[in-house]
């Protein structure tokens, strides 16, 4: 049950369903984000490039406090990301995230796995959700695979199973950090496809990738991430066909 605290945070209903406002993160001495601000509204796909170690995935994870921030603020669905830990318990709930390592419990079947979170969180009975699974497992082509273990799953089967455990939980906003970078080539597509049907769908979702043509095809807007900052962000084809910053272009040279 929410505790009044997390109910007064609530805002009314806002497009804005992410607002990250001057975000600082340090390892230590390393300041790997430094004053990120980006607001997402209901609906938007946003998809952030960078070069390794530009703080991309350091970011989408401070998103559902995966990743502690030391300044700034992030608003989630209009809940405060701090130091309340029912507040980042809600956040949870309302976001689902999918790894570059699928992260499936090995000794549980497929079905299991997807279904263990509705279970013991949302404390729904056993019978609705292996219903919901079934029907996730359904729409990301993967029905079949149900009674298997994830070791008996291709690495694109495994990530799609990921990603309808992801999706089990109901949430609101969806992050994926580089879902397809630890796949053989042969299995991106058919991970990139369910992806794209989310897109369609209206789900609001924040990716990180290195999938280029992915992101001129789904993308509401495009990110660039360099040391630790947003260096330039645009629709598809402002961001790939005329870019502003020379970042920007130096690193799309490479990349296309």
């Amino acid at each position: 049950m929410i505790n009044n605290s997390v109910k007064e945070m609530k805002k009314s209903v806002s497009d804005d369903i992410v607002i990250c406002k001057d975000i600082h993160k340090w390892y230590g001495k390393l300041h790997v984000l430094k004053g990120v601000s980006l607001t997402v509204k209901r609906g938007e796909v946003v998809v952030i490039l960078g070069p390794s170690g530009s703080g991309k995935s350091t970011f989408i994870r401070t998103i559902n406090g995966l990743e502690e921030i030391q300044k700034g603020e992030i608003i989630v669905d209009g809940i405060s990301l701090s130091d309340d830990v029912a507040g980042i318990k809600v956040i949870r709930k309302e976001t689902g995230m999918v790894f570059q390592s699928f992260n499936l419990f090995p000794h549980m079947t497929i079905l299991k796995n997807i279904t263990l979170a509705p279970v013991w969180v949302r404390k729904w009975p056993k019978a609705k959700a292996e219903k919901i699974a079934m029907e996730l497992l359904e729409r990301v082509g993967i029905a079949d695979q149900a009674h298997k273990y994830p070791g008996q799953l291709s690495g694109g089967q495994q990530q799609r199973a990921a990603i309808a455990r992801a999706l089990a939980m109901q949430p609101k906003i969806m992050l994926f950090d580089e879902p397809t970078s630890a796949l053989d080539p042969e299995m991106i597509k058919e991970v990139l496809d369910v992806m794209k049907s989310l897109a369609k769908s209206g789900m609001t979702m924040l990716i990180v990738t290195h999938e280029i043509n992915f992101a001129r095809e789904v993308a509401d807007r495009v990110v660039l991430f360099d040391n630790g900052e947003i260096v330039e962000m645009a629709p598809p084809n402002e961001f790939f066909d005329n870019p502003k910053h020379e970042r920007t272009k130096q690193f799309l040279s490479q990349v296309l």
